[in-house]
């Protein structure tokens, strides 16, 4: 079924009520009764503190909460000169139609500046409020992407895929492509929501890559803000970010389609502007199963083994094979393998017209066992440390772009 507004009638209603607003904060939620207050009661707090003097607009987009996430949003009172707008968003479950409604929202009250911050954030505070909004309204950047301090094992699918990606592929050093809290000019808001994707799969997860791509092959002005600590709902990868990997990477490949003109023609990357928080903390620790993610690792080569040879080049192929003899504590995926697996997937995803989803499918043993080796190789390290090995993963993926290119190109020739 295909929307043509995120917006029910009665939000829709209430937004003409409200008529203008200078800036739109945007809160996507679903089942976050018990985070979902601190949140609200941060953005009111902040926007009181930094823009008091500005018309602003909290927008709650719920996705059919079934807790009380929805009532205790209602509930909650604001400062009475802001404007607090609950509502149940229409469209494909999922975060992107969330962020689609709050796009419209602000588009019809022609605010100058939008920003959208997850609901189960702990460390959230007021002032992230103008570290935020304050690159937009007073130094004139279009997107605002997010850098926060994070524990070394948190964020794997970004510090393992997407930063690496993103950097390599389109040239900016944009360290939190998925980090979840951005912010927008209005209009940059509303060219998102005049986008034709709601009704795919950007619509139920990816949007926050989808975003950040778009903002740069589309050319607008990006910086990007240090929050300070990220403390939410972390994940133990060995747990549940298998779907997660598989939806991110989905979506990194189609978005490789769509702009593989821009990307085949950068070469090298560069910083993106930072403001934000300067001092640096060492972030509270997460605890991860190392055993069960060696173990998935094993468990998928041995079964997936003969699909591997098929895909992965015999070089891959025979790194991949070592691994799965290594024990727990030594298993190290040596980088330059990793950036195989992804430039080789990425381009056999081009050649596949049909089982797209099976591939990715495929490949979620490989990145747990990237995760261990990444855990195995900074056990040792501070958070800050491991920062360091990032950059230089990311740089042996800048390095190896020829590589991205060759095979991909040799996929299209299959193709044909």
């Amino acid at each position: 079924m295909r929307y043509d507004t995120g917006l029910r009638a009665y939000t829709s209603k209430r937004i003409e009520e409200i008529e203008r607003a200078d800036i739109l904060v945007g809160i996507p939620c679903y089942n976050n009764e018990k985070t979902i207050e601190h949140v609200i009661q941060m953005v009111t707090h902040g926007l009181a503190k930094h823009y008091k003097d500005r018309r602003c607009v909290i927008f709650i987009a719920d996705g059919g909460s079934t807790d009380d996430t929805r009532e205790v949003a209602k509930e909650f009172q604001i400062k009475p000169w802001q404007e607090k707008v609950v509502s149940v968003y229409r469209g494909p479950g999922g975060k992107g139609s969330a962020f689609r409604s709050a796009f419209e929202a602000a588009k019809r009250l022609k605010v100058k500046a939008c920003m959208v911050v997850d609901a189960d954030l702990r460390s959230i505070t007021s002032d992230w409020v103008k570290y935020l909004l304050e690159p937009i309204l007073e130094k004139d950047y279009q997107y605002v992407s997010p850098v926060y301090t994070r524990y070394k094992y948190d964020g794997t699918i970004t510090n393992n895929i997407v930063y690496n990606l993103t950097r390599a592929l389109y040239g900016l050093r944009i360290r939190q492509p998925i980090g979840g809290d951005f912010a927008f000019a209005g209009e940059l808001a509303a060219y998102y929501m005049e986008q034709d994707v709601w009704d795919t799969d950007v619509a139920r997860y990816g949007i926050d890559i989808w975003m950040t791509t778009n903002a740069i092959t589309s050319n607008f002005k990006i910086c990007q803000s240090n929050l300070g600590v990220k403390v939410h709902d972390a994940k133990d990868p060995a747990e549940s970010l298998g779907p997660m990997f598989r939806q991110v990477v989905h979506t990194l490949c189609v978005l490789m389609e769509q702009h593989e003109t821009e990307w085949k023609a950068v070469r090298e990357s560069r910083t993106v502007p930072l403001f934000g928080v300067q001092e640096s903390v060492e972030p509270e620790p997460i605890s991860i199963d190392l055993g069960r993610l060696v173990t998935e690792y094993k468990a998928g080569f041995r079964q997936l083994k003969a699909l591997y040879r098929d895909i992965f080049s015999p070089v891959c192929f025979e790194e991949l094979k070592r691994c799965a003899a290594k024990g727990k504590t030594k298993f190290v995926m040596p980088v330059k393998t990793w950036v195989m697996v992804l430039y080789e997937t990425a381009a056999t995803f081009h050649r596949w017209t049909h089982n797209r989803a099976q591939l990715v499918n495929l490949v979620t043993p490989l990145y747990l066992g990237r995760v261990a080796s990444f855990i195995n190789e900074t056990r040792k390290m501070t958070s800050s440390q491991a920062e360091e090995l990032v950059e230089e993963q990311a740089q042996v993926f800048e390095d190896h772009k020829d590589y991205l290119i060759q095979v991909w190109d040799e996929k299209d020739k299959e193709r044909a």
